[in-house]
């Protein structure tokens, strides 16, 4: 079939060369680090913040993760206020519950402790705060915010997201089933801590999705048209530090320096993809998690060797440089190269007991999912190829359970590289 159509393809190039050269003029930062979550509750008195607002989900509440922060911030004298309802995809109405009770409580900064979830809440919660006659659905896109949040402090407890450092917080209609990203540079949080100890009773099937998450970060971020030496650098550093350490991570979960090592991995991708932008993964596990609640990182870690083996060709150079990188390959061909650091990334999948198929994706919903991804990624996401919305079908098709499909997976629905 063909690809992009030509006017559309120059544009999303045109358009992703005008990022790409405004970057070094756009007010990017990164996060304080804060050693540890002892260190919080200064952090909040140097801010004058005698009130604060936790926004977490009940998993990570029950789990008694949140307890050691809530007792020390009650020691300091500092009330502490928490949203314990966000979900897997953190809804609209989420973000409106959780406003309403920071406005109604006299909060003035926020703690967003947990996964990728719980930040994405806590960031939408701040820009509702600060733009209170804007729905959230009208910040979609680009620089939709551009006001400052109140103080915001990021917590991870997976090593994964990179939501501690990106300016990006996704958002699902819950009346739509649409997902779709906010980005804005007033959405990265002024504090992370990087704490190992918050990560050490994670479960391992999240252990292996969120790290596998943090990798398609780092490698959608390299192998994309707008990489700068900065997030070259990151990228390389995540992906040798996700090699080596995820496996130890996931088989020893207390093992505290692979965690540590797994944060640092996290949020070095988070650094590269702020800047570079990611791929087509994204775009498509975005939509089949607004549509089925499927997790992102575990959309992201079967998705990716999928969609990198699509790009085919267009990829190989920058996926070769990973591979020799990573010491997945000395291979001197770019192919040969590239190939096996895909065919290492599924072996990797396979040790974790990651499957390769993502459940419930239904024939008739794939022409809808496959419009959001194309919506979402172009002309945004620089991708090393450029494929409509009529190519990206093909990847639901791939990923989708036998049961679901009616027998028509193939025919003229192969993605090809533009």
């Amino acid at each position: 079939m063909g690809t992009v159509n030509f006017f559309k393809k120059l544009f999303c190039r045109v358009f992703q060369g005008g990022m790409r050269a405004a970057l070094p003029f756009l007010p990017y930062r990164e996060p304080e680090l804060i050693d540890g979550v002892a260190g919080v509750p200064a952090v909040l008195r140097q801010h004058d913040i005698d009130c604060v607002m936790l926004v977490t989900d009940a998993g990570v509440r029950g789990l008694g993760l949140t307890a050691h922060l809530e007792e020390l911030l009650k020691t300091a004298h500092i009330r502490c206020v928490v949203y314990d309802a966000t979900v897997a995809n953190p809804t609209v109405a989420n973000v409106e519950q959780a406003r309403q009770l920071y406005l109604d409580r006299g909060c003035q900064g926020l703690i967003a402790f947990g996964g990728g979830s719980s930040m994405d809440c806590a960031k939408a919660v701040g820009a509702r705060i600060v733009r209170p006659r804007k729905p959230l659905a009208k910040m979609e896109g680009l620089l939709q915010v551009m006001h400052r949040l109140p103080l915001l402090i990021a917590v991870p407890t997976t090593a994964g997201t990179g939501s501690e450092t990106t300016l990006a917080a996704v958002i699902t209609d819950s009346q739509t089933h649409h997902k779709y990203p906010i980005n804005d540079f007033s959405l990265i949080p002024h504090y992370a801590v990087l704490d190992p100890d918050v990560t050490l009773n994670l479960p391992g099937h999240l252990t292996a999705t969120t790290g596998m998450d943090a990798l398609t970060h780092a490698v959608e971020a390299y192998i994309g048209r707008s990489t700068t030496k900065q997030t070259r650098a990151a990228a390389i550093e995540a992906v040798q530090l996700i090699f080596a350490n995820l496996p130890e991570a996931y088989f020893n979960g207390h093992n505290r320096e692979a965690r540590a090592n797994m944060l640092r991995a996290a949020y070095l991708a988070g650094t590269a993809f702020t800047k570079s932008y990611v791929g087509y993964v994204h775009a498509v596990a975005h939509s089949l998690g607004g549509r089925y609640g499927i997790a992102h990182g575990l959309a992201n870690s079967v998705l990716l060797p999928v969609v990198l083996k699509a790009y085919g060709s267009a990829a190989w150079k920058k996926l070769a440089e990973l591979a020799r990188a990573a010491g997945v390959s000395q291979a001197a061909s770019d192919e040969e190269a590239a190939k096996t650091f895909i065919e290492y990334i599924e072996a990797l999948n396979a040790a974790m007991d990651i499957p390769e198929t993502l459940p419930g994706i239904r024939d008739e919903d794939i022409e809808e999912l496959a419009r959001h991804a194309d919506h979402e990624a172009n002309p945004l996401y620089p991708v090393p190829a450029l494929w409509d919305a009529r190519e990206l079908q093909s990847l639901y098709h791939q990923v989708q359970e036998e049961s679901h499909h009616d027998g028509k997976r193939s025919a003229g629905h192969s993605a090809t590289a533009a």
